[in-house]
């Protein structure tokens, strides 16, 4: 008898913990990038957080930038986060955008690549502010090394360590004018 009630305990707390475990998921996609920021921060209003991105062709929307954000069903609805994304094909525009962003707090989620109308591609980043944790003033210091040799890309990553930068994402994209560029994040948490 007594080991029928811890069966039936079990069984329970174990249904009552997968009930736990269910989530929300919203895809969004568009070619525009202001849109998409736009849709993220609306979905992220009722509580989603982004999970991952990738950009490429899709059957009906051409070359697209395609998010995925969650929401656990069980968490409270809120707005606890908010998203920037950054777009574009020069890398020194790209560095002056990081850098701003994780001034005011904004930490690196993801990047991707996507073709864009004028014949090359663009390296997407974005960032997520954790609007709770911003009682800590924690910043962060961007550093964005583009290259297209691998080895030099290899040095410059060494280096960046050395100065305490972590990497955080790369990839490999096709500009216009550049040719094809191996395109590296790092950052370095700020305490005020």
């Amino acid at each position: 008898m007594l080991i029928g009630w811890i069966a039936c305990f079990f069984t329970v707390t174990f249904a009552h913990a997968l009930e736990g475990d269910a989530y929300d998921y919203r895809l969004l996609a568009s070619n525009k990038t202001s849109a998409m920021e736009r849709e993220m921060n609306e979905a992220a209003d009722l509580g989603y957080r982004m999970e991952k991105v990738m950009g490429g062709d899709t059957a009906f929307g051409g070359s697209e930038v395609v998010v995925v954000m969650s929401k656990n069903k069980t968490a409270p609805a809120g707005a606890r986060y908010a998203y920037k994304l950054l777009a574009t094909n020069r890398t020194s525009t790209m560095q002056k955008e990081l850098q701003a962003a994780g001034e005011e707090g904004f930490d690196y989620r993801d990047q991707t690549v996507f073709k864009t109308a004028f014949g090359g591609e663009e390296v997407v980043v974005i960032l997520e502010l954790d609007r709770e944790a911003r009682t800590k003033r924690v910043r962060y210091e961007y550093r964005l090394l583009a290259t297209n040799k691998t080895s030099t890309m290899q040095k410059e990553l060494q280096q960046a360590g050395e100065a305490g930068f972590k990497f955080v994402g790369v990839t490999v994209s096709k500009t216009m004018f550049g040719g094809k560029e191996v395109v590296s994040i790092l950052r370095k948490e700020v305490v005020e």
